[in-house]
């Protein structure tokens, strides 16, 4: 049972993870902290948090957990806030979807690791993005990445863990760099995807027609292109080197699909949409 948890970032991964953990009894005390106003004062009329503080370091003081949600990119700058105002056995993890960025942005804002950070990313999530947003059953039965450090403690990762899955989570762990491989091709590629594709789009002329009779497939496939433009920048740019590598790898297979059209070639065409298949399917099952 955490007896105080401090929230940075009200938005609805943090959001979620709150009502979660209210739901399945693993929280006594939320307090909340971000550099919105209107969504703490949103967050405690929607019974995310009990109260909020106005400056991050007010916000940790007492807590015996610590959850960073903010996006990736304003990690840094709010373990700098938080330098010297941590207590020593305060539980201190993250929601981003990028790990060694983060890990990064934890040594350099605070000085050190401290070896009660046990770095997460719940493979969860919405389009819609904000307080509103937040949902107590985020988490059911979604994946959960842990990726602790050689400096965590085993006690830090044994309690994490039964944050996540009080919050009704699947918890896994692997290391740093493997989780960002991954997640570039599984999560972040998709997102690209779906952002160049839309904006493609747009700039085609009767681009209203265009969208006017998209069927539902293209809905289903450009649905994350509503995702926070903010939180995908700093994806990028944290994960720069993973998601070049897989892009590249894309842009290659984009290419001899080029050519098989370009060439009629509809054996080839036919062999690659059969092979892209049956991988979707074994997915399926």
């Amino acid at each position: 049972m955490i007896e105080r948890l401090a929230l940075i970032g009200v938005g609805m991964i943090g959001g979620s993870l709150a009502l979660a953990l209210r739901q399945g009894g693993g929280c006594r005390e939320i307090i909340g902290y971000d550099r919105d106003r209107a969504s703490l004062e949103r967050a405690v009329e929607l019974g995310i948090v009990d109260r909020y503080e106005t400056s991050a370091c007010a916000a940790v003081h007492s807590a015996d957990a610590i959850v960073l949600a903010t996006p990736v990119g304003a990690v840094e700058g709010v373990c700098r806030a938080l330098r010297g105002c941590l207590d020593e056995n305060a539980l201190l993890t993250d929601v981003g979807s990028v790990k060694g960025g983060v890990v990064r942005s934890v040594e350099t804002g605070l000085g050190r690791l401290p070896p009660n950070f046990v770095p997460g990313h719940p493979i969860a999530g919405k389009e819609r993005s904000g307080v509103e947003a937040a949902s107590a059953d985020l988490f059911i039965g979604r994946r959960i990445i842990l990726t602790p450090l050689p400096g965590t403690t085993s006690e830090a990762r044994a309690r994490v863990r039964q944050l996540w899955e009080r919050a009704g989570g699947v918890v896994e762990e692997m290391g740093v760099e493997h989780h960002d491989e991954v997640l570039a091709a599984t999560s972040h590629l998709p997102h690209l995807l779906a952002f160049a594709l839309v904006g493609s789009l747009s700039g085609l002329g009767e681009r209203d027609e265009i969208f006017r009779y998209a069927a539902g497939g293209f809905r289903d496939f450009t649905r994350i292109a509503s995702s926070d433009p903010v939180m995908w920048r700093d994806v990028c740019l944290s994960n720069r080197d993973a998601i070049l590598d897989v892009l590249g790898h894309f842009e290659r297979d984009l290419h001899a699909l080029s050519e098989s059209i370009a060439a009629g070639d509809g054996e080839r065409l036919q062999e690659l949409f059969q092979r892209a298949k049956q991988s979707r399917d074994r997915f399926n099952h």
